[in-house]
């Protein structure tokens, strides 16, 4: 990285290009890009030095990324080969890697705590990086989620020889990483648009495991159709809520609050209180403090920061929260996945008993929904009243014949509307709801500041 002075990052309003975006700016370097639309990251971006344009006119690209001897190229595969900024810099000689690569660079200089799986990654690495951030260890920190305690998805450390990485399966992204402790969440089939497969998609799995570092460690979550293949050295550990050779005992539930014991093998840390109370949170902790205990974090640290994990916005994000008993509650969640739709759910469902649950779910990838409509179908039947929206396409074109209705046409709730996402703020002005869960991985959330005032209107 040295022969570069500055970066241009396509596509630099994704989540995972902005930390390294934050990460080049904070080290000195001029860095720039390119988005399809404007938002709330990329303003926040353009406000910390990064000059973004929204044209993929070549003409855009700023003079200080016009020289191919100090300018790198970092785009994402959500981005199209057919885009027009990418071309020319490709047929002008500029190195052009994905992020994955560039976040392999950085990051092979360092003892990396990798969080793989299916779901969970976001949530368990942010644990870990504000563990190591309280504690005298320190990390530098590439998430995928925005961390509520620091208000970024990016945490910089001057004397950690750690790492901290969110590391994507999407497009095999983190095969590019070398692990010191990778730790495997879960393996449940996902983006088989690119890998066709569930045993493609777990051989990626298994693969990434090979890569972990001869002196490095594994935590694996019980239970799971991945065959690790772990290098001659690597020290393999299991983990979940109840077994394994991490996991919580003697939960205690009561008062808004989860306290519980985390078990190691050779000691057990007791009243671990979690700062966001939900119950899959009990082992996404266990999970970040395992990878934290092996790398010699204290105790106290542990849980003053478990405690004062705020969380990641749009991971079970409170929006609205009226105090009295019965005061009405907004929720918003990233689920995307029928596992993760499922627990989200079940989550509500556990911190508000008998209480009234209207989930507005938004598909996400016309290839997803194609995959698993059943099972989303499934998942939402266990709210009692669902609202559905049209598929948001990320990086797809429609498939024909999959629509939001080969999930709708199986949901067995007792009420359920399918509506077109322009429907939804007049739906919501039509009802009287409870407790409200807006899921998935789309859009949906840039409608929550107007649904809450909706709902405060109501009460009122």
């Amino acid at each position: 990285m040295n022969n570069y002075k500055s970066l241009y990052f396509v596509g630099a309003g994704g989540i995972g290009m902005a930390n390294l975006e934050r990460y080049f700016i904070a080290n000195g370097y001029k860095v720039a890009g390119y988005d399809r639309t404007p938002s709330e990251l990329t303003h926040a971006l353009e406000s910390e030095g990064v000059s973004i344009v929204y044209d993929e006119d070549p003409a855009l690209i700023p003079d200080y990324c016009r020289d191919a001897a100090t300018t790198l190229v970092v785009y994402t595969p959500a981005v199209p080969a057919s885009h027009a900024g990418l071309m020319w810099f490709r047929n002008n000689g500029f190195r052009v890697i994905k992020r994955a690569q560039l976040l392999g660079i950085i990051t092979h200089n360092t003892k990396g705590l990798c969080f793989a799986g299916t779901h969970g990654k976001t949530t368990t690495s942010s644990m870990a990086a504000h563990i190591l951030n309280v504690s005298p260890i320190g990390c530098n920190a590439f998430l995928g989620g925005i961390l509520k305690n620091y208000n970024s998805n990016l945490i910089l450390s001057d004397h950690s020889e750690y790492s901290v990485i969110e590391a994507d399966e999407f497009d095999r992204s983190f095969h590019h990483l070398l692990p010191y402790i990778a730790v495997v969440t879960a393996t449940d089939p996902d983006h088989l648009d690119i890998y066709g497969t569930e045993e493609a998609y777990l051989e990626s799995f298994a693969h990434f495991t090979e890569l972990i570092r001869p002196d490095g460690m594994l935590i694996v979550h019980t239970g799971l159709k991945l065959k690790p293949r772990v290098a001659e050295g690597v020290k393999t550990y299991t983990y979940s809520r109840n077994e394994g050779d991490f996991h919580a005992q003697n939960v205690r539930k009561g008062n808004g609050e989860i306290v519980f014991d985390f078990v190691t093998p050779t000691e057990v840390i007791a009243d671990v209180t979690l700062g966001v109370p939900v119950d899959i949170n009990i082992e996404n902790a266990v999970a970040a403090m395992a990878a934290c205990w092996l790398v010699g974090a204290d105790h106290d640290s542990m849980r003053k920061a478990i405690a004062t994990f705020g969380g990641a916005k749009r991971r079970f994000d409170f929006w609205l929260k009226e105090p009295s008993e019965h005061g009405k509650v907004v929720i918003d969640d990233y689920a995307h996945h029928p596992d993760e739709l499922r627990a989200s759910i079940r989550s509500v469902k556990d911190l508000y008993p008998g209480r009234r649950l209207t989930a507005i779910f938004q598909p996400h990838l016309y290839t997803r929904t194609r995959d698993f409509a059943p099972q989303f179908a499934e998942a939402l039947s266990h709210a009692d009243e669902v609202i559905l929206l049209d598929i948001y396409p990320a990086r797809e074109q429609p498939i024909p014949g999959v629509t939001s209705e080969i999930i709708f046409k199986d949901i067995t709730c007792s009420k359920k509307t399918l509506i077109n996402k322009s429907q939804l703020l007049d739906t919501i002005r039509a009802g009287r709801y409870d407790i409200l869960l807006t899921v998935g991985a789309g859009d949906v959330c840039n409608f929550l500041p107007e649904i809450c005032e909706i709902i405060k209107q109501q009460t009122n």
